[in-house]
């Protein structure tokens, strides 16, 4: 075909046609409507896991005990009620994902309120399969899980508008969801993070 006869029966370009049709689809100029910090919290608690690790796989290991004194995580530092457990454990990222829901669903009525985190699941746990044979290896990647030491904050809320009794409803919601028993706790001058922690190092007789 010849370039006349083929510009003959060609038809003339139109809008409508195009891919992206502008008057229907018009730009979107204006920001969202939600900030983009609480879509990212909301992301990050969907999938609580730390960014990168230098290892896939980390050995069993054990829950710290603290012979030493140390007191680092026992205190409010954030909010004004808190969450403390009274023995050490292995929590699920699954778990402190399901806490923050919970306790964000009751908490919602309070403006203005906020909820702090105070662990964090960055150890990888692997699992093998029930009748898997003995060997070859340690088992595939499972989930990310956080070792939790006697007397520490789990978390931690506040907020102008939040109350005692709304806060002491909500951890004791989330209370049903962990493995060992948890106490409530209230900011005041003991329970207040102090600005110079105490020493770390007791005697060997204090500490047994």
């Amino acid at each position: 075909m010849s370039l006349a006869s083929f510009l003959a029966f060609a038809r003339p370009f139109s809008a409508k046609h195009t891919i992206l049709n502008l008057t229907k689809f018009p730009l979107q100029t204006q920001p969202a409507t939600k900030p983009l910090g609480s879509l990212l919290l909301k992301h990050n608690f969907q999938t609580l896991q730390p960014r990168s690790r230098k290892y896939k796989k980390a050995q069993t290991g054990t829950v710290p005990v603290r012979t030493g004194g140390s007191t680092k995580g026992n205190y409010l530092a954030f909010g004004n009620y808190g969450l403390r457990v009274k023995l050490g454990c292995r929590l699920r990222a699954k778990i402190l994902t399901s806490i923050y829901a919970s306790v964000r669903r009751k908490i919602k009525s309070a403006k203005d309120s906020k909820i702090y985190l105070r662990v964090f699941p960055d150890i990888p746990v692997s699992s093998k399969g029930s009748e898997a044979r003995m060997g070859k290896g340690k088992g595939s990647f499972d989930y990310y899980a956080a070792r939790v030491p006697k007397d520490k904050i789990l978390f931690e809320i506040g907020g102008p508008n939040l109350s005692v009794e709304l806060a002491r409803e909500a951890f004791r919601l989330a209370s049903h969801k962990l493995p060992v028993d948890t106490e409530f706790v209230v900011l005041s001058e003991k329970t207040k993070q102090p600005a110079q922690l105490p020493p770390t190092t007791v005697p060997f007789l204090h500490a047994k």
